[in-house]
């Protein structure tokens, strides 16, 4: 994707996933009614504000490119997805959210012959925004919301480390670390774990604070997609467990992922 076209859909969508994330924090810190899933996930009713606004917006701005979002998808919605499609995940981390703890993310992400081409995330209880500039730029500020407005030129570049196997830094699932990932990590000389929720470890990542983020548990095209867009324009990867690329447009599944392994920068 030509760099003109990370900085337009980034110019777009930053006000789509500021006002969704406005919204969203209109229900934290506030009791909130938690629904499951049929997938066993919780979803909350800042869940779908936040999608509806988001979809509302995309139809607009790109009404020829498909929406796969997670709240629509869980009630059957699903467009037909070819060569290019957007991810949606309206508010990724709802255990986080729930528990009141600020680890959740607005995330947008773009597919183009099944890899992420384009990402965008926002932390709104953190108030971070990184977003794709270009195929290897990514920009990210702070304090959004104190700002009457943002331009991409505001944005500070950002990208990340070598990765020292030495002494790895490793983000790991706050809420999914399992058995399977500490036999990995075993595998490496481990200076430090640092547990967080949400797509904020591939931002992370990105941003040189780490090195290493493994994950074998389940996840879905939208809860990767933006991260994974984001972290390779700093300088990272994401794979298969195997190493081969990992790609998207897992209709018959359901867009379901495998496991993956997401690194910094390496030699």
């Amino acid at each position: 994707m030509p760099e003109r076209d990370h900085k337009y859909l980034a110019q777009n969508l930053i006000p789509t996933v500021l006002e969704a994330g406005k919204r969203i924090m209109t229900y934290f810190e506030t009791p909130l009614d938690v629904a499951t899933k049929s997938n066993n996930s919780p979803v909350t009713e800042a869940d779908q504000v936040a999608e509806d606004l988001i979809l509302r917006d995309l139809v607009r701005l790109f009404p020829d490119i498909p929406v796969v979002a997670e709240e629509s998808l869980s009630r059957g919605a699903c467009p037909k997805v070819e060569d290019i499609y957007f991810l949606v995940d309206p508010l990724d981390g709802t255990r986080e959210f729930i528990n009141q703890r600020p680890e959740f993310t607005v995330n947008i992400g773009l597919i183009e012959n099944k890899r992420p081409v384009f990402g965008i995330i926002l932390a709104p209880a953190l108030g971070e925004l990184y977003v794709t500039l270009a195929p290897d730029a990514v920009g990210r500020l702070d304090t959004v919301f104190t700002r009457s407005s943002i331009d991409i030129s505001d944005l500070q570049s950002v990208h990340c480390r070598q990765v020292n196997y030495e002494a790895l830094h490793v983000l790991a699932s706050r809420s999914h670390l399992d058995d399977e990932t500490l036999a990995y990590l075993d595998k490496f000389a481990v200076a430090g774990t640092v547990n967080a929720g949400s797509s904020l470890k591939f931002c992370r990542l990105a941003e040189g604070r780490a090195d290493l983020y493994p994950r074998f548990g389940p996840t879905m095209e939208w809860d990767t997609a933006a991260g994974q867009a984001i972290l390779q324009a700093a300088g990272g990867a994401v794979e298969n467990l195997d190493g081969t690329p990992f790609l998207y447009g897992r209709v018959d599944q359901g867009f379901k992922n495998p496991g993956f392994i997401a690194w910094g920068q390496r030699a």
